[in-house]
């Protein structure tokens, strides 16, 4: 496997106080053998737990950690973004920052640039609930029917994309719509993404608010919003 010319990989966090350090270090671990230039950065989007200051701490002891932080909680979408703005290498890989997905297994991505633009995972065995695995279901369906854009796991936060094309586009969303913009506009670029998938684990640490009703809300808002941008646009 080529390695990348340079590689950002960061994490947004909110109240990961048992998961941040873990994370941090496995990221430590894979990052060189994707890049021998990279920088690791942790979003951290107004805790109020520990995770402020354990990122900070992180970032003092290694010269390629950066701990940012957004006061206050600007939700999900945001803190992506954020983590988008902060990035300074030319390919930038993002997931979660609950531990669940293996990042040894961005080689994966990686192998897949010589016939995509964008690298995409999808979660081969989803370790969620059952409704939680409906309810993506169904929104992969609505995603599909507004934009066009057909990936098998939408929201699957295992994704590596050049900074180039982060430089040229404008994000909006600040919760779980973040994703689908992302795609929607790269779609309507003539970006060509390719998908393979990934190892997806049990959460065993902190809680996930990806499910709660507010945030479900907020992207079918932002849903709509992304719609009538990209038709002011003359995109589709």
């Amino acid at each position: 496997m080529n390695k990348l010319p340079s590689l950002t990989i960061f994490f947004p966090f909110y109240n990961e106080e048992d998961n941040i350090e873990r994370v941090a270090r496995l990221a430590l671990e894979a990052a060189p053998k994707f890049a021998d230039d990279y920088e690791i950065i942790l979003v951290n989007d107004g805790s109020l737990d520990r995770t402020e200051a354990i990122a900070d701490r992180l970032a003092e002891e290694s010269p390629h950690i950066r701990a940012v932080h957004n006061r206050p909680n600007v939700g999900y979408g945001g803190a992506v973004r954020r983590g988008f703005a902060e990035a300074t290498k030319d390919y930038v890989f993002f997931t979660d920052g609950d531990g669940q997905f293996d990042l040894n297994e961005i080689d994966r991505l990686v192998a897949l640039l010589d016939q995509c633009d964008i690298a995409v995972g999808y979660r081969a065995n989803r370790a969620d609930p059952f409704m939680r695995k409906v309810n993506a279901w169904g929104w992969r369906r609505v995603i599909r029917m507004f934009f066009g854009v057909k990936v098998r796991d939408i929201d699957c936060a295992f994704k590596l994309l050049p900074k180039t094309f982060l430089d040229a586009i404008e994000l909006k969303s600040e919760g779980a719509m973040i994703s689908a913009e992302l795609l929607a506009k790269a779609k309507y670029r003539g970006l060509r993404v390719a998908e393979t998938p990934v190892s997806h684990f049990p959460r065993t640490a902190g809680a996930p608010t990806g499910a709660n009703f507010k945030v479900i809300l907020k992207a079918f808002r932002e849903l709509f919003r992304l719609r009538r941008h990209i038709r002011s646009e003359g995109l589709r």
